[in-house]
């Protein structure tokens, strides 16, 4: 999915490997900053539009989360109560912090996986990452994953509080800025341990399954030849059943980091101690609380961001790179 050399694979990586030298050679193609810029772009609008059009409902999964106990009605009963209780208007509590942290972590989340998938071919020759490409892909999405936390974990930590909080302040700008006066920096990365926890696993999920999924299909489909409406819907497919798999495995962390996130820990209270009691307090079934919702959710985010993804590379021509899927 990442880079696009070859439009179709003769069967043998060393061919492949000639055709994709041949192929990133061409001028006309963007190369270096230019390409990665392109992948980052579009990593980042893909991320900010489906996690800001679902915000209605990571509000009500982060409820259920936080307060299992009041909205205990399900996911539908859940948007009911909300409404109910605060008004419609509450389903886009946290929007802004959410299009922001999406947009930064989408740009460094597949910027960086193109980036890092191109650095271990250039490391281990096309070849050997080709017929490696599972542990390729996972080891690009793992540290593409890291540095995007990095830039996500304010922001979301941000968003939780004004969701579980409502009160706590109007926006992004006015929850940032009292989260940084009242309780420093830290605050902003107490969730960093449980985020790295959830988006890493959930982000190498992600990429394997689609490039697995899409690689299946491509056996019987001639890329070369799919429609550009042809290659959307496979993305939106593969993106699906990536997205199923990751909320799964993700969950549990989810779940930890909403937690943490709710309040401001005890004076002298580490985040290591914090997470140990949550758990213990959460259980395995606590662990899923709200899964139903987020398997819509992020099953619904990523195929949109995979298709999002791939018709923005198309259109901005980033299709450099080399593609090392058989």
């Amino acid at each position: 999915m990442a880079a696009q050399a070859p439009a179709s694979s003769t069967g043998s990586a060393k061919l492949d490997a000639v055709k994709a030298t041949v192929a990133a050679a061409d001028p006309t193609t963007p190369q270096g900053f230019g390409l990665y810029g392109r992948f980052a772009f579009a990593g980042a609008v893909c991320c900010a539009v489906t996690h800001g059009g679902f915000t209605p409902v990571d509000v009500v999964k982060t409820r259920i989360q936080l307060d299992p106990v009041t909205y205990n009605k399900g996911f539908i009963g859940g948007f009911r109560q909300v409404v109910a209780n605060e008004g419609a208007g509450a389903l886009l509590t946290g929007f802004g912090p959410t299009f922001a942290g999406y947009f930064l972590q989408g740009a460094f989340k597949f910027g960086g996986y193109e980036f890092f998938k191109q650095q271990c071919i250039n490391q281990f020759g096309y070849e050997t990452a080709s017929n490696n490409r599972t542990a390729v892909y996972l080891a690009s999405a793992a540290a593409a994953e890291f540095f995007a936390d990095i830039a996500l974990c304010p922001l979301e930590a941000t968003r939780i509080r004004l969701v579980s909080q409502p009160t706590f302040a109007s926006g992004l700008v006015g929850g940032f800025s009292k989260i940084l006066k009242q309780e420093g920096v830290g605050a902003f990365y107490s969730g960093f341990g449980p985020i790295l926890f959830k988006q890493v696993p959930y982000t190498m999920a992600k990429f394997v399954v689609f490039e697995k999924v899409s690689e299946i299909i491509y056996r019987s489909i001639d890329k070369s030849k799919a429609s550009s409406g042809m290659q959307t819907t496979i993305n939106l497919g593969s993106g699906l059943v990536a997205g199923f798999a990751a909320a799964i495995i993700s969950q549990p962390a989810d779940t930890m980091l909403s937690k943490i996130n709710k309040t401001q820990g005890l004076p002298g209270e580490g985040t290591v101690s914090r997470l140990v009691k949550i758990a213990g307090e959460l259980g395995l079934r606590g662990s899923f609380s709200g899964i139903g919702a987020r398997l819509i959710m992020v099953g619904g985010i990523t195929a949109g961001q995979f298709a999002i993804y791939g018709d923005i590379k198309k259109a901005l021509g980033a299709t450099g790179g080399v593609e090392i899927a058989k």
